[in-house]
């Protein structure tokens, strides 16, 4: 059967790229802060986003930058983020945005794969940025937030005339965003999403999510991260509250943070709200402004969701999405008479599920587990120069298949309980296992490997590796996690190796790391 949303459909304007929709109210009120820099109050108003996008917008425009070019942003969060984020937007350009631990080389393949003309980053990370453009030659500039030496200051975009020229964007398909997701398996791929599929979503969250513009969020949540991206960023701005941003998470000074700009909701991860449930730090704050914990981007177990609850007496519900869907699907009311604890909740506006059997491909009913499949006006065109694998993700009737297990209950709120798909949930980021393998395979010491991910309290799932030596090669455990752990940003080490004599496989050759994972389950009970 298919389950539809409880909410009345969401209506979507068709004609309106990115940037308009998310500032229309703007001008409405332009001297209320629209982005704070946590750590050091820096504030942006509204009418100062405005008059910086126009301005660094007619600066990139008299470099060439032109509708469908690519810009890569390289940074943590700051409120400078969102300004060149819509500059971009408002040119017709792509923004793909990229995890700032990112290695060079990782950065390098990223910009690449979508060509990206230009990159912006911060001075911290400016020069695994040149390392990355001698790679990815098609990256012709590189600015930087700040001053560094060898990179063009953003503060000179600043300095542009404001003309802007009209550029006519098709919303259902012109791209606005290229985030990079694992998928269901495999390397990072870029998923294309366009100007309506944002829009969209935003409009679907209208009444499910009640945040408005007498709210301040933490923008604690990386902004490269779809969640980030377009929960806490586009979303607060769309309906005219105020973002604090930080650029890391660091307890005390979020707690800090938390306590002096009277926050009033914040949209966290798992990791996030196990601190907050079990560090005895937390009682040295006022958290009293705090009114609602919206949690996402990995499962939330209900006993952590009635723990933090039961502590701060804050109302705690959560979510679900992909970056694949925009990427909210599903959300929790936060009326106390409608929340679960455990479930994602209702589908939201817009929104088609169903639940399907592995084997037969049959749908299933209330209560039976199967595949979760969605549908609805916030699915991806598809990823990026990767037909075969949109094919395989999104069927010819637009149900996109998650890769994620769960059942649907008599009132419509949908649990999510494991993966089908292979990818490691490490703090709320995706680790490809497919990608770790390919690092182990090429030490010279190893024959073969498969990683598979591991239950963990605070992380979710750690990346466990199981490594065949050659004949006669003799490694420690930690020498190869150090290996590893060189090349790959800091959620991708690998945590714990186990030497074996085979990886278990398919008469095909494929790895059956169900089989590892079953192996890891029956050990632990």
């Amino acid at each position: 059967m298919i389950f539809k949303s409880p909410f009345p459909d969401a209506v979507i304007p068709e004609n309106m790229a990115l940037t308009a929709f998310v500032l229309q109210k703007a001008g409405q009120h332009p001297d209320k802060p629209a982005l704070i820099d946590g750590p050091s109050g820096r504030t942006v108003t509204y009418g100062q986003l405005v008059g910086a996008i126009r301005l660094v917008a007619s600066s990139l425009h008299k470099k060439g930058f032109k509708k469908g070019d690519v810009f890569a942003i390289y940074s943590p969060n700051i409120p400078e983020y969102a300004i060149i984020f819509h500059a971009v937007a408002t040119l017709g350009g792509i923004v793909t945005t990229v995890n700032p631990l990112y290695t060079a080389h990782e950065l390098a393949q990223q910009c690449q794969d979508c060509q990206a003309r230009f990159l912006i980053t911060v001075p911290m990370f400016l020069e695994k940025a040149h390392e990355a453009q001698l790679i990815a030659a098609c990256v012709e500039e590189i600015f930087v937030f700040g001053d560094a030496e060898g990179a063009t200051p953003f503060a000179s975009l600043l300095q542009g005339d404001g003309k802007v020229p009209e550029i006519h964007v098709n919303p259902k398909e012109d791209l606005v965003v290229l985030p990079y997701s694992s998928g269901t398996t495999g390397l990072p791929k870029g998923v294309m999403l366009t100007h309506y599929n944002l829009i969209a979503n935003l409009c679907q969250l209208d009444g499910v999510i009640d945040f408005n513009s007498s709210d301040v969020m933490i923008g604690v949540l990386p902004f490269f991260h779809i969640y980030g991206m377009v929960v806490v960023m586009a979303y607060m701005l769309y309906v005219g509250g105020t973002v604090v941003s930080l650029p890391r998470f660091e307890l005390e000074m979020f707690l800090s943070v938390l306590q002096e700009y009277k926050v009033t909701r914040a949209c966290l991860v798992p990791p996030i709200i196990l601190a907050l449930a079990k560090h005895p730090v937390v009682a040295n704050y006022d958290l009293s402004h705090l009114k609602l914990i919206f949690s996402g981007a990995a499962p939330l177990s209900a006993d952590l969701q009635q723990a933090v609850q039961q502590r701060l007496n804050i109302t705690t519900v959560q979510g679900y999405g992909l970056t694949e869907t925009s990427p909210v699907t599903h959300a929790t009311p936060n009326d106390p008479a409608r929340i679960k604890a455990g479930a994602v909740g209702p589908s939201i506006r817009s929104t088609e599920v169903r639940i399907v059997d592995l084997s037969s491909g049959q749908d299933l009913e209330v209560g039976q587990e199967g595949e979760v499949w969605i549908r609805g006006p916030q699915v991806m065109r598809g990823y990026l120069n990767r037909p075969d694998a949109s094919a395989q993700t999104i069927d010819s009737d637009g149900w996109i298949h998650t890769g994620d297990i769960g059942y649907v209950d008599s009132d419509g709120y949908l649990y999510v309980i494991d993966r089908l798909k292979e990818l490691i949930k490490y703090k709320g980021m995706q680790v490809a296992p497919a990608e770790l393998e390919g690092l182990l395979l090429a030490h010279e010491a190893v024959a073969d490997a498969a990683v598979i991910p591991v239950p963990d309290e605070e992380a979710g799932e750690i990346p466990k590796a199981f490594v065949v030596l050659k004949p006669h090669q003799g490694i420690e455990a930690e020498e190869l996690m150090d290996y590893i752990a060189e090349q790959v940003a800091p959620h991708k080490k690998i945590r714990r190796v186990e030497f074996v004599t085979e990886i278990p496989k398919s008469a095909s050759g494929k790895i059956l790391r169900r089989v590892l994972v079953q192996r890891e389950r029956d050990k632990a009970h």
